[in-house]
């Protein structure tokens, strides 16, 4: 599967700490010849952190696409009736985001943005990062794991003796998980070794 051609709606949630090596997957993708439509959650919008300035990242993620970002719920919507997108991937996938997805709650542009590209049965890519994954978040996991048309990037503790429960998406697998989703299958291994 090639990914030439393609429009995939790249979604961003508040991991900041991740933004950098997101930021890597953005440019690996438009290599390959997709077309991106980056969507941005609320708190991205307006969450600055030690990580930097978030609208200077938003806009410099929607210089690199050329493309007009996503920001609102209302935005959103219409991914459904328009089906615009060939491949939603959402990275990074907070626990907050991801327990929210779990419990169909669609209060953010990029929670809005899934359920509207899901009822279209289309492919729905999870890039994990969160430091509650094997904690409160672990359910939520084995939940979106069973749901139909809903994939996940490899993943793996970051941290395991400082951060027990944090899990973090093996984003150099983000390419070929997504090439896989549009096949209707999950790459494998799910489950990485630690990284330290």
């Amino acid at each position: 599967m090639t990914l030439t051609g393609k429009t995939i709606g790249f979604a961003f949630t508040g991991s900041f700490c991740t933004f950098s090596d997101i930021e890597q997957q953005v440019r690996h993708l438009l290599a390959e010849g997709a077309n991106i439509r980056p969507i941005f959650s609320s708190n991205v919008q307006i969450t600055d952190s030690r990580f930097g300035n978030t609208k200077d990242y938003i806009d410099h993620i929607v210089k690199l696409t050329g493309n007009q970002p996503i920001l609102t719920v209302e935005e959103a919507e219409p991914i459904g009736p328009s089906a615009c997108l060939d491949i939603l991937l959402i990275a990074p996938c907070t626990g907050n985001t991801l327990a929210k997805l779990a419990n169909g709650i669609t209060d953010t542009p990029v929670l809005m943005a899934a359920k509207a590209h899901l009822r279209n049965q289309k492919p729905l890519v999870i890039s994990l990062s969160t430091n509650d994954a094997l904690g409160m978040n672990f359910k939520n996991i084995g939940q979106l794991y069973n749901t139909k048309n809903i994939y996940f990037v490899p993943f793996g503790q970051d941290n395991p003796d400082k951060k027990p429960a944090s899990m973090i998406a093996r984003t150099e697998q983000i390419i070929p998980t997504l090439k896989l989703a549009l096949e209707g299958r999950q790459i494998q291994p799910v489950i990485s070794p630690p990284l330290n």
